[in-house]
């Protein structure tokens, strides 16, 4: 069972430490708890403000609006009780830097358990979209078509040239022409490749900055993410040079 983040009272203590820092809305202090946590734990509307009423019934909080925004901000009285109970709020501090490293650890692995599900997914893919292709490249161009001109004749009999001597045989390769189209067919499918990539990393910058306009970017974050590009890249190393030995 996860320890609670805080104990009973000190969510209570610490918002009113939040607020001798200067008047907040409630989405200010949530945000500003969040913060002291490095983003590993935030707590919910639900959780903060019947704490905040509280505080202002017993007369620690005043409250005045902000257009639609109730702005709080801490009494002679809530002053006086955070002066009291200095030694208590230290405590909490500490307890909360503890949380932070419990609450890290937990993510980790967590995350590194998620990873290992999400590249055996990636290789799992991968393999079985170059399988298919395999497949498409061994298929017949024209099943059921009609049988060359050749099917058929025993390969011990060659054709003759007009002196009887056995005519020279034809290159088995692709002719220039079909290894022209085949060059032009491979540009295509790769300029549509490097189309694809370009546009992931566009949704993929776009979704950095949305994400660190609104939270902070912490180092748990940061290896989520480092771990999920280096899932990724295997995967797609994987599609183009098959499985790494």
């Amino acid at each position: 069972m996860t320890p609670p983040v805080f104990a009973h009272g000190a969510l209570r203590l610490y918002l009113l430490a939040l607020l001798e820092d200067g008047p907040k809305h409630g989405y200010e202090l949530i945000k500003a708890l969040g913060d002291r946590f490095g983003g590993t734990y935030s707590p919910s509307a639900g959780t903060v403000y019947p704490r905040l009423g509280k505080l202002e019934e017993e007369g620690l909080v005043a409250t005045s609006q902000d257009g639609r925004r109730t702005v709080y901000s801490i009494t002679d009285a809530g002053r006086a009780e955070v002066e009291d109970r200095r030694g208590e709020l230290e405590d909490v501090e500490q307890d909360i830097s503890a949380s932070v490293r419990r609450l890290a650890d937990t993510l980790r692995d967590e995350l590194r358990s998620s990873m290992r599900g999400l590249r055996a997914d990636l290789a799992a893919t991968a393999e079985t979209a170059r399988q298919a292709a395999k497949q498409a490249g061994r298929a017949p161009s024209s099943a059921g078509g009609p049988q060359s001109e050749t099917a058929g004749r025993p390969a011990s009999a060659p054709e003759s040239g007009p002196s009887g001597e056995p005519a020279a045989s034809s290159p088995s390769g692709p002719t220039p022409r079909g290894r022209a189209e085949s060059l032009r067919d491979n540009r295509g499918a790769l300029a549509e490749a490097e189309m694809l990539i370009r546009g992931f990393r566009d949704d993929m910058r776009l979704e950095l900055r949305e994400f660190a306009a609104a939270h902070t970017m912490t180092d748990v974050t940061l290896e989520a993410l480092r771990q999920s590009l280096d899932a990724t890249r295997t995967a797609i190393r994987t599609a183009l040079r098959g499985p790494i030995r």
